[in-house]
């Protein structure tokens, strides 16, 4: 006999943690409830006393007024009460809004009754504390159910205020309870009406925390917090996040550092950061922005920007990358290229000199051969010497060395001034060699530029020439480099350290052009070019604590002068 196969349960689907807001939404929901559960109970027992006391106070008023009338007083004393005190008893319940007012004897005999029956029986309920001249209230069963009564004295003034009768009056529970379950069932009216309104707003609210929270939990969300700061702080890039008024709401330490800021920053405007203007306006404006370069006093830094709408304009977020390193570098690549060139220059020269020296040998005149080459050779090496003489530091040396070559390329003579001197390992190690080509390459690099000759250059002028000085004095190194170009104009003397001036074709406009459809080491390289050297040179001057000034040379031209301390602390 075959056995037979278990049924199999349909598994359930796991179900994760509910949403942050519904959970929210349960919870909130369940609150409501409750405190209108709560507000309805309270409401049900303060009615219910009020009710119990509202009809204490009304059947008193009652049995008082009664006790007090001297037509009560009067009818006491007939031979026949009740002619006299049912009428006006069944008036005085109407009016009165009791159920009964019942007139009876000292003894308890009644007089008046609601159920005419039972008139002349006893009274169903207390009454010693009356007889003894108190008005004394209590709930008690009588003829008419469960009820809420006062008791009264009546007293004949004209017997020394002697008690002659006693007067009920009361209002059953039932009327009572009646009053209250009107009242009860208006109060549940308006709760279940609150519990709706409340639940619909609970609702709307946690329908829209829901799209703003895209229906993670609470687990979810801390852990999504954490990762967040997490890798806020990990990355080294920049990440600054602006509002829509151009305040600052987020910022990592990455950004932080690349922008030289301190303290509480959150929360400040952009504009009160401190920053140079033209960074200040990138990172203001409303538009993206692409792999734009821009300085700071000590780093290179490549800016982009994302605005953020929803709508209407958000904010923004700028992603900041450090080139200061790649800037450098890119120099250093300049100065190699620079020295090729040189190379290049010297090679073709020499081979030059080395055609002519074949040329005479061919044509028998061996004497001028060698006196032109001795004076080649000498003329060379007194430059050279007068370099490596001056200048022991190899960085500096072969620098201006290959300087010259290219100035003599373009016409423009370099010379060195009689009194530098620079002597091997004077210069700290916390001075970098990368520095001081980048300054002293970048002011030979304008100045042989300023002070080529032109097409109006005429045979009258001065030789175009190049003076560099470079000695060490007072703890100080001091590079000074001046030409007799046309030299900058007045009141420029700020505007040449910012990032775009320049006295060649290419504008600013040109660059952030070029940047823009560049790569970021492209970028560099022709912001160094073209706008971007003499910010540089300020930056590196400032990077290691140094000054640089310029002024009007002796021979008409410009001259940069630059100074940088020998055992100050680089900044970094």
């Amino acid at each position: 006999m075959p056995l037979a196969r278990p049924r199999l349960r349909p598994l359930r689907r796991l179900r994760g943690p509910r949403s942050l807001a519904g959970q929210l939404f349960a919870m909130q929901v369940v609150l409501v409830a409750v405190v209108v559960a709560g507000c309805v109970v309270f409401a049900y027992v303060s009615a219910d006393r009020q009710a119990a006391a509202t009809a204490r106070r009304q059947v008193t008023a009652a049995a008082c007024a009664v006790a007090d009338s001297p037509a009560v007083v009067a009818a006491a004393r007939s031979a026949d009460p009740t002619a006299a005190l049912q009428p006006y008893a069944s008036r005085l319940e109407r009016d009165a809004g009791v159920n009964f007012v019942v007139v009876m004897a000292p003894d308890g005999t009644r007089w008046t009754h609601p159920e005419p029956s039972a008139v002349g029986a006893k009274y169903l309920g207390h009454t010693g504390p009356a007889l003894r001249g108190e008005v004394f209230a209590e709930t008690y069963r009588g003829v008419l159910g469960p009820s809420v009564r006062v008791v009264a004295p009546v007293r004949d003034p004209a017997r020394g205020g002697r008690i002659i009768a006693l007067v009920s009056s009361g209002i059953t529970v039932e009327t009572i309870s009646a009053e209250l379950r009107d009242q009860v069932l208006a109060l549940v009216a308006v709760a279940a009406a609150a519990l709706v309104l409340g639940g619909a707003g609970t609702y709307v609210i946690n329908a829209r925390l829901r799209r703003h929270t895209h229906g993670m939990n609470a687990a979810e969300l801390s852990r999504m917090h954490d990762y967040h700061h997490a890798a806020l702080h990990a990355v080294r890039e920049g990440l600054l996040m602006l509002d829509g008024r151009r305040r600052v709401a987020l910022i990592n330490d990455g950004g932080r550092e690349l922008l030289g800021l301190s303290g509480e920053v959150v929360g400040r405007s952009v504009a009160g950061l401190g920053l140079p203007e033209a960074l200040t306006e990138a990172l203001a404006a409303p538009g993206p922005r692409v792999d734009e370069l821009h300085l700071t006093a000590e780093r290179v830094l490549v800016v982009n920007s994302a605005p953020v709408w929803r709508g209407e304009h958000r904010g923004s977020v700028v992603t900041l990358r450090d080139h200061t390193e790649l800037q450098s570098l890119s120099g250093e690549l300049d100065s190699v290229r620079g020295f090729a060139e040189a190379l290049r220059s010297q090679a073709h020269e020499a081979a030059n000199r080395l055609h002519t020296v074949v040329s005479l040998i061919e044509l028998g005149r061996a004497e001028e051969a060698v006196e032109f080459a001795t004076a080649e050779l000498e003329l060379a090496q007194a430059l050279t010497d007068q370099v490596v003489g001056a200048v022991a530091e190899p960085v500096l040396a072969a620098l201006l060395l290959g300087k010259a070559a290219q100035a003599n390329e373009h016409g423009v003579e370099l010379t060195l001034t009689p009194d530098s001197r620079i002597d091997d390992g004077l210069l700290p190690p916390g001075l970098p060699a990368r520095d001081l080509v980048t300054v002293l390459g970048n002011l030979v690099d304008n100045a042989i530029d300023a002070a080529a000759p032109t097409q109006e250059h005429g045979a009258a002028d001065p030789p175009p020439q190049v003076r560099v000085t470079a000695r060490a004095v007072a703890g100080e190194l001091l590079l000074c480099v001046a030409d007799n170009g046309p030299g900058v104009a007045d009141g420029a003397a700020e505007e040449v350290f910012r990032r775009g001036w320049s006295t060649k074709p290419n504008t600013l406009s040109t660059l952030n052009a070029k940047a823009a459809t560049a790569t970021a080491a492209g970028a560099a390289t022709a912001g160094a070019a073209r706008g971007l050297g003499l910010a540089l040179v300020q930056q590196a001057v400032r990077r290691n604590g140094g000054t640089i000034t310029l002024d009007r040379a002796p021979e008409g031209g410009a001259r940069f002068t630059v100074r940088l301390p020998l055992h100050a602390r680089v900044t970094v």
